[in-house]
């Protein structure tokens, strides 16, 4: 199910919302065609063996279910503010972890993964948890870059929030001497200029 979005903060949005890639199902569902495979050979066998391989179809229907459900129910999601897993049939487990916190995300996929378009994220964040494996995850590759670029734009947000604090704390003379300095240094145009120290002297 979609992660619901009444828990995102304010002003946050859902980037990338996934479930394990599909080979998380891969046992259980070869499991259950076998069982399955097995039912049908041993029409002819005696009845103890064919209620010892109804037995086996049972029980790999019911591990197939229980995965599926556990697939269903799970969430890794990127927000424009954090990474966010839960997982959960009955009782909901998550995991959050503030972009901010994120140190590295890097990636690992064998040839078989590589066949499938799977592969495990493993994230190392300051804290207690340090490294944080996610296996089963589709196109491990494109969610790091996902995951990258999204901490960059909060980086961006965060150093153009405090450039805008310390601005706010500059009297207006303060604030003419950086524009002319950024004037000199070819960061803003003349006109530019002109504009943002006619804005300053109305608040003189």
């Amino acid at each position: 199910m979609p992660f619901p979005r009444k828990y995102l903060n304010e002003h946050e949005e859902i980037v990338l919302d996934m479930r394990p890639h599909w080979s998380f199902l891969g046992g259980p569902v070869t499991a259950l065609v076998a069982a399955l495979v097995l039912a049908v050979l041993a029409r002819n066998l005696p009845d103890w063996v064919q209620y010892v391989v109804l037995l086996l179809a049972v029980a790999a229907l019911v591990w197939a279910f229980a995965r599926w459900a556990r697939w269903y129910t799970t969430n890794f999601v990127v927000t424009t503010d954090r990474l966010i897993y839960r997982h959960g049939v009955f009782t909901k487990r998550g995991q959050e972890i503030p972009l901010e916190r994120l140190n590295d995300v890097s990636f690992h996929r064998n040839l078989i993964h590589r066949l499938l378009g799977a592969g495990d994220l493993l994230i190392e964040s300051a804290g207690e948890r340090g490294q944080q494996p996610f296996d089963h995850i589709a196109h491990p590759e494109r969610v790091q870059n996902i995951i990258h670029r999204e901490i960059e734009a909060a980086q961006a947000r965060d150093a153009e929030r405090m450039a805008g604090r310390r601005s706010a704390e500059l009297s207006p003379l303060e604030q003419l001497e950086k524009l002319e300095e950024l004037r000199q240094r070819g960061v803003i145009s003349q006109a530019e200029f002109e504009a943002k120290k006619a804005q300053l002297l109305d608040r003189l």
